[in-house]
């Protein structure tokens, strides 16, 4: 009976290990395909043979190795770091060749801390440490000295965004425009443009010829006034290289005009792409393809004349010998963000703001932080002109089968100034024909341009306002008096746009024009230093028009007495006439009245209307 049962045992065992044999080589076949089907980058197939293969053999380490690969491959580091955890518990040997990737895959999900101590223990044992796991070290070393910032994006919705992927969302200053690059059938890039009502944006549309053609059109910029699009085209006939920077204009039709190659002061031989242009639209941003460097950010000018300067490198401060790239200047004017993987950061591309200081130079740039920056390359984020909203494009779960736009609400470190506008168009007081001119927008207090504006043909123009600063605003076309406002925007974060149509008077005798940012304080005649911009705004024009002689009237409200509001005027306009004389105007050319408040230009029962009446004014007394 004991042999029976033995021999019966015996023939149990064999038929396990043959079973167990079996299941062994179906495993090892199983492991094969997979990473057949990885090598062509076939990853959802990879992981089915691999679930296949622990299935068939449960409890066999390297299938949840290569599991644990290839979901990283795929960016799902949750299931990654399942797949790694599993691997330890079979294989504590076999997880210390795959530490690196354990590590990514737990920086893939924000725990910094227990990768860098994972590459701690890794890097103190192993013979070789590879160059992309000692960056991986570094970015973990700089992540740990971080906190996480509030990030919640939300997708655009149908009306942007479908199964093919979508990209480079670029807003106007309105907010009602967004225009953005779409690959289309996942081959030819193209433009399309969205309108936004009070809810929601109407589904984007196509812009057609001639901006898009049968060659790739991509990495655009439109103005903040909307009336200008810049953007690469790569191989196209009229290229200096292999991609080129091109740039098309508002029709009178409301279409676009054939686009131009922006010209060789910007394009090379080299690859330049991916370009923005300041609010005034007078500087351009742009990426270049660098021997020395992946890629750095260089910028262009238009001079007088209205041609573009030699591009130049931005400072060494933004860019490093690793790449810099998607350049976004802010409607601000002074925020700049972009993408590098050359300053610390979280891995690959982050992205980055620097801000411009009181002297015109970019101050250091600042990691936005994450879950805005991730392990992956992140760039080509773009801010709408509140300061908050800001567009990204990505390929998360939610989004319609590939690179899809969000939006997020910025956290407000990170806020560029809210910015308004001015907007309306430039005509003749006289003939009410529309006027093609110059604006100009001075920050008071350090006296500094910020932006320099070209109306069109039509005298149309848009200004942008950033909030917290008081402003000169300046209108000037040769032969007219120049035209001069002011906003004080010191206290006001937020409002509405103003809408203006400027008159220019012809210089003619006994033209006057209102000097809104002469100032003085309060009962007093001493010139306040805010007042210099307007001064040497007057003087400039003084010299231009060599013949004028003028008279400078100073004017009051009714509050105090009428000898006392006399005689306080005629010595503001006699402040204004001695600035003028001390800095190169003859005195025969301009003469000091004082009218106190006999000349109203407003009731003086409101404040308002006082604060219209209290002003200093020019007038032309003769040509010659």
């Amino acid at each position: 009976m004991k042999k029976i049962l033995l021999c019966c045992c015996l023939i149990s065992t064999q038929a396990i290990a043959q079973q167990s044999d079996k299941a062994t080589r179906k495993a090892m076949e199983l492991l094969e395909s997979s990473m057949t089907a990885m090598r062509s980058y076939q990853y959802p197939e990879a992981i089915r043979y691999l679930q296949e293969a622990v299935r068939v053999k449960p409890g066999f380490p390297d299938a949840y190795g290569q599991m644990g690969l290839t979901y990283l491959a795929m960016k799902q580091y949750t299931d990654a770091e399942q797949a790694f955890r599993k691997l330890g518990e079979l294989d504590s040997t076999g997880l210390k060749s795959v530490s690196p990737s354990y590590a990514r895959a737990m920086a893939g999900n924000g725990k910094f801390t227990e990768a860098l101590r994972l590459l701690n223990q890794y890097v103190r044992t192993a013979k070789n440490i590879s160059p992309r796991t000692s960056q991986l070290k570094k970015d973990m070393e700089f992540a740990v000295t971080t906190k996480p910032v509030p990030f919640q994006p939300k997708n655009l919705g149908e009306s942007i965004n479908t199964p093919d992927p979508e990209y480079f969302p670029s807003p106007t200053i309105d907010g009602k425009t967004l225009v953005f690059t779409r690959r289309v059938g996942g081959r030819n890039e193209d433009f399309f443009i969205a309108g936004r009502d009070s809810l929601q944006w109407t589904a984007a549309q196509d812009m057609g010829e001639p901006v898009n053609t049968a060659f790739n059109e991509g990495a655009q910029n439109i103005s903040q006034d909307g009336e200008m699009l810049v953007y690469t085209g790569c191989d196209f006939p009229t290229g200096r290289g292999s991609c080129d920077i091109y740039f098309s204009t508002r029709s009178a039709g409301g279409g676009w005009t054939q686009p131009k190659n922006i010209g060789p002061a910007i394009n090379t031989e080299a690859w330049e792409s991916q370009p923005c242009l300041s609010p005034d639209k007078q500087t351009l941003y742009f990426v270049r393809a660098t021997p020395d460097a992946g890629s750095d950010i260089f910028y262009s000018t238009r001079n007088a004349q209205g041609q573009w300067t030699l591009a130049e490198r931005l400072g060494t401060h933004i860019n490093t010998k690793g790449r810099e790239t998607t350049p976004y200047l802010h409607a601000d004017g002074q925020t700049l963000f972009f993408a590098s993987d050359g300053h610390p950061g979280f891995g690959g591309l982050d992205l980055f703001y620097c801000r411009k200081q009181a002297d015109g130079s970019w101050g250091a740039p600042i990691n936005l932080g994450y879950p805005i920056n991730t392990i992956e390359e992140d760039g080509s984020l773009t801010v709408a002109a509140n300061g908050i909203t800001a567009y990204f494009a990505s390929d998360r779960t939610d989004s319609r089968g590939a690179l899809d736009i969000y939006s997020f609400e910025l956290y407000p470190e990170a806020r560029p100034l809210p910015t308004l506008y001015i907007r309306g168009y430039v005509f003749d007081a006289k003939t009410q024909e529309r006027l093609p001119a110059a604006l100009d927008l001075i920050d008071l207090s350090n006296r500094q341009t910020v932006a320099t504006i070209r109306s069109n043909s039509n005298g149309d123009y848009l200004v942008p306002l950033p909030t917290g600063k008081d402003y000169a605003f300046n209108v000037n076309r040769k032969g007219y008096l120049f035209y001069s406002d002011n906003f004080s925007l010191t206290s006001s974060q937020d409002g509405q746009p103003f809408e203006k149509n400027i008159p220019l008077t012809p210089i003619e005798a006994n033209a006057t024009l209102v000097l809104r940012n002469i100032f003085f304080p309060s009962n007093q005649f001493v010139l306040e230093p805010a007042s210099a911009t307007e001064l040497d705004k007057l003087v400039d024009f003084l010299k231009e028009n060599a013949s004028l002689q003028v008279e400078i009237s100073g004017h009051t409200d009714n509050v105090g007495s009428d000898a006392a509001n006399l005689q306080l005027s005629q010595n503001r306009a006699a402040s204004v006439v001695s600035y003028l004389t001390q800095h190169g105007i003859a005195a025969n050319r301009v003469k000091a009245k004082g009218y106190g408040e006999t000349r109203p230009l407003d009731s003086n029962d409101t404040e308002s209307g006082r604060a219209q009446n209290r002003r200093t004014e020019l007038k032309i007394i003769s040509l010659q």
